[in-house]
């Protein structure tokens, strides 16, 4: 009896030892974020201004300054707090068969919803949009979304569709354990 009690209070110990060293590793291999050098502020600053000296640069430029452009950067700062606070926002389907001019047939599928009256696209890759195909137009479904992206190639606000859902469904959930939580 002695000798089952000393194998278990001992294997225990093992165990716990495992859980404790286990844990310490996992905080040690999280990186610290610091702040960016004044070094690295410039080259950063110095790569922008790179970019916007190049053509790509001068076109979104000329698009950010434009009145679709404008209209874009508003609709996001509509939405910004939602997207922030990952809150649920009431939308309306207004497309499900969204392509962009000469697009392929295998490339992504755009799914078109309108918030407070405003437009905004949310792209998915064919596997993903399997689960969206049974929307329509005029369907009220529920987004959530961490984050949106402006792009003078797109009529409206992109935004990351991470979550949909229609009447307590889920449609669609965003797995952020892979890609790096993107």
């Amino acid at each position: 009896m002695k000798k089952f009690i000393y194998v278990l209070v001992l294997s225990l110990g093992v165990l716990s030892m495992l859980v404790l060293a286990n844990r310490e590793i996992n905080n040690e291999t999280k990186p610290a974020l610091k702040p960016l050098s004044i070094s690295d502020k410039k080259a950063n600053l110095d790569q922008r201004k790179k970019w916007e000296a190049s053509p790509d640069g001068i076109h979104y430029k000329k698009w950010e300054a434009s009145a679709e452009g404008k209209k874009v950067q508003a609709s996001y700062h509509k939405i910004m707090n939602d997207l922030k606070a990952f809150k649920a926002m009431e939308a309306v389907v207004t497309s499900v068969t969204f392509k962009r001019k000469n697009a392929k047939s295998s490339g992504p599928k755009w799914l078109v919803v309108r918030i407070n009256k405003e437009e905004y696209m949310m792209q998915f890759i064919p596997k993903e949009f399997e689960n969206l195909k049974s929307l329509k137009v005029n369907d009220t479904i529920l987004i959530k979304s961490r984050s949106a992206g402006l792009s003078p190639n797109h009529p409206y606000l992109i935004l990351s569709g991470d979550y949909i859902s229609q009447n307590n469904k889920v449609l669609f959930k965003r797995d952020l354990s892979k890609n790096n939580r993107c």
